[in-house]
C-alpha cells in the first residue's frame, strides 16, 4: 500500500514543467505523463466520476457516505513545476531523523540549505525532511498538494467509519504560468466551494492572493554590421536596458517589498540588437495598482521613444489573475470550515495572504470560492525547495476534517 511519502517521490520524478512561450495547452506534453498516472491511480482507489480531458485536466469523485442532500466541495492541485527552474530528472534526497544542521545538496555542494537562512528548519528536528540534490527544484509545488490530496482520498476510501459529503478531486496544468483553469469546466466539477492545496507549511488559509498582470517589452532597433554603425545601427539591447535599468530599485522590487506591498518585476529578458523583448509579472494586492504599474512602464519608455525616434518600443499588458478576497464572501463557510478543521486537525489556524497566486484566485473570480491550504511545501521555484512528510501529513489531517464537517452539513 502507497505511503504519502511513497507518492510524493513518485510525482516529483515525473518532469511536469511548464512552458509559458508554448500556445498549446498543456503547455508542455510532459505533463500529461503526470495527469494520466492520477487517472489511472483514482480508478485503482475506487474513486467514481474519474475523468481525464484532452487537456490534461483530471477530476473525481470520493463519494459521500451519509444521508441527506449534502454539498459537494472540491479538492485542486496543479500537476505543472516553475519554467523558472529545470524540473528534469529530479532526485529528491529524503533526510530520515533530521537533525538540524545546514543540509549540503549532494549533487551540487555548491548549494546548501542553511538553517542561518531558513529557520524554519529549527522546527523540522527529529522530522523527514526532502530536499532536491541541489540541480533541479523539487516540485513540492505543487506535488505535495497532488500527494496530499490523492493520501487524503485513499484515506476516506479506505476508512467507511469516516462519515462525509462528496468530494471532488481536480488535478489542472499550466497552473504555473497562470492557465490552471483556463479548461477546467465548472458545471462538470459541480462543488459549491474548492481548496487549492498550494501553500506552505502546516496550518495556513490563505484568503488573499496578488492580482497580477504580466507585461512584455518589445524593443524593435535597427541592425548592420557594427563597422558602418554609425548613424545607422539602433541598439534594441541596449534601448531595453536603459529601460529596465530605470525601474525603482528602493521600492517596488521583489527584493525591497514584503507584506502588502506590490512590485513590478522583470524576469525573462532576451534578444539581440534588432530586437529585444523583457517580459515583467506586475502585483499588488489592490487591483487598480496594476494600472499605474502599467502607466509607470509607459512613461519610463516614452524618453526613450523621443530618444530614439528610429526605435519601436512596445508594451503589452496581459491579464493574469485576482485576489480572491472579494470573491471569497459569496460562500463564507469555505473560510469557516477551513479554520474549524484545521483546529480539528490539531493546528493553530494561520490565516494569511500569499505573495503570489494560485488556481484559487481564478476559481474564485468566475464565482467558485477556492480558499489556499497549507500542503508543507517550503521555498519553490528553487534548488533550495523542500518539504517534510510529517507537515504533508497534517494537509491530509485538514483535508478529511474538511471532509467531515462538510458532510455535517443539510
Amino acid at each position: 500500500m502507497d505511503t504519502l511519502l511513497d507518492r510524493f517521490l513518485r510525482y516529483v520524478k515525473v518532469d511536469t514543467q511548464s512552458d509559458e512561450t508554448s500556445p498549446s495547452f498543456p503547455s508542455t506534453k510532459k505533463q500529461l505523463v503526470l495527469s494520466k498516472m492520477l487517472c489511472e491511480e483514482c480508478e485503482q482507489l475506487g474513486l467514481e466520476d474519474v475523468t481525464i480531458n484532452e487537456y490534461g485536466i483530471v477530476m473525481a469523485t470520493v463519494p459521500g457516505n451519509v444521508d441527506g442532500d449534502v454539498p459537494a466541495i472540491g479538492w485542486v492541485a496543479h500537476v505543472d513545476t516553475s519554467p523558472e527552474f529545470s524540473g528534469t530528472n529530479v532526485k529528491p534526497v529524503v533526510h530520515e531523523n533530521y537533525d538540524g544542521s545546514d543540509l549540503v545538496l549532494p549533487g551540487d555542494p555548491s548549494r546548501v540549505l542553511r538553517v542561518s537562512e531558513e529557520p524554519r528548519l529549527k522546527q523540522m528536528v527529529g522530522k523527514t525532511v526532502i530536499t532536491t540534490d541541489g540541480t533541479t527544484l523539487l516540485g513540492a509545488d505543487d506535488k505535495s498538494g497532488v500527494a496530499v490530496m490523492m493520501s487524503a482520498a485513499a484515506q476516506l476510501m479506505g476508512d467507511p467509519s469516516i462519515l462525509h459529503g462528496p468530494i471532488r478531486l481536480c488535478f489542472t496544468c499550466d497552473e504555473e504560468i497562470g492557465r490552471g483553469i483556463e479548461k477546467l469546466n465548472l458545471e462538470a466539477f459541480g462543488v459549491c466551494c474548492a481548496y487549492t492545496l498550494d501553500s506552505d507549511g502546516s496550518g495556513r488559509i490563505d484568503s488573499e492572493t496578488f492580482s497580477a498582470d504580466q507585461a512584455v517589452i518589445t524593443v524593435r532597433g535597427v541592425n548592420t554590421h557594427p563597422s558602418v554603425g554609425k548613424g545607422v545601427m539602433v541598439n534594441a539591447i541596449r534601448i531595453l536596458s536603459d529601460l529596465i535599468s530605470s525601474l525603482p530599485t528602493e521600492t517596488l522590487s521583489p527584493e525591497t517589498t514584503d507584506g502588502r506591498d506590490g512590485f513590478i518585476h522583470p524576469y525573462h529578458i532576451e534578444g539581440g540588437v534588432a530586437e529585444a523583448s523583457a517580459r515583467l509579472i506586475l502585483r499588488d494586492f489592490e487591483t487598480e495598482k496594476l494600472a499605474e504599474y502599467a502607466g509607470l512602464l509607459d512613461s519610463l519608455a516614452e524618453p526613450l521613444r523621443q530618444k530614439f525616434p528610429r526605435a519601436e518600443i512596445k508594451i503589452e499588458v496581459h491579464k493574469q489573475y485576482r485576489n480572491m478576497r472579494d470573491g471569497l464572501v459569496k460562500e463564507p463557510r469555505a473560510l469557516e470550515k477551513a479554520i474549524e478543521a484545521t483546529r480539528a486537525a490539531g493546528l493553530e489556524p494561520k490565516l494569511d495572504i500569499i505573495r503570489g497566486g494560485t488556481d484559487g484566485s481564478l476559481l474564485t473570480e468566475k464565482g467558485l470560492p477556492t480558499p489556499n491550504l497549507s500542503s508543507g511545501q517550503h521555498n519553490p521555484h528553487s534548488p533550495l525547495e523542500w518539504t517534510t512528510v510529517e507537515e504533508m501529513q497534517q494537509a491530509v489531517d485538514v483535508l478529511v476534517q474538511l471532509a467531515i464537517l462538510w458532510g455535517e452539513e443539510r
